[in-house]
């Protein structure tokens, strides 16, 4: 059965796209005014937009966490994110988390346990923990395996990303003895 061809022309109709939203965010640091259309996602604006390429986009769906990042020190992932939805925020990717030429205590406990392979879910691996850690839930290698549950790596380089929290962590619980010893002393 064929179908028919028709000639006659197609008539143009005028479709109103939405104007974009100007928000303000703090993207590493930096407060950045930006526009952008209402239906740009905080990763396709740090990746495409902004050249902030370390926020990887991989399953898009909220499933892998390569694309997590801080917002206001909570991980969150940013391909489920709106940009318009975090103006006034305060933004973390992996670029922002070192500070001049010292690493971030994750990165550096990333490198020491080989806590990557291909290296593709590191930075959302790296933020997840820093988010982690900060949020203070984390007492034991299996409250680390649940909380990391939502960034996954192809590779299978878990030991050694369970090994480097469990040392930010234990360094920091150091950290906080010590601090404690010298008030009271």
């Amino acid at each position: 059965m064929s179908v028919p061809i028709t000639t006659a022309p197609v008539r143009a109709t005028a479709v109103g796209l939405p104007p974009l939203h100007e928000l303000t965010l703090t993207i590493n640091g930096v407060e950045k005014r930006l526009q952008t259309a209402p239906w740009t996602s905080l990763l396709d604006l740090l990746r495409e937009y902004l050249d902030l390429t370390g926020t990887k986009k991989g399953c898009d769906h909220g499933q892998c966490g390569a694309c997590t990042v801080l917002v206001d020190g909570t991980r969150i992932n940013s391909c489920l994110t709106l940009a318009v939805m975090k103006d006034g925020c305060h933004v973390t990717t992996i670029e922002g988390l070192s500070q001049s030429d010292a690493l971030h205590p994750v990165q550096a406990a990333f490198i020491e346990h080989d806590a990557f392979q291909c290296g593709y879910c590191t930075p959302g691996q790296i933020c997840s923990a820093v988010g982690l850690i900060s949020e203070g839930h984390a007492k034991n290698t299996d409250d680390i395996r649940e909380l990391m549950s939502g960034n996954i790596c192809r590779c299978g380089a878990y030991p050694g990303i369970v090994a480097a929290v469990e040392q930010v962590l234990k360094n920091e619980e150091l950290g906080m003895k010590n601090k404690e010893l010298k008030m009271a002393g």
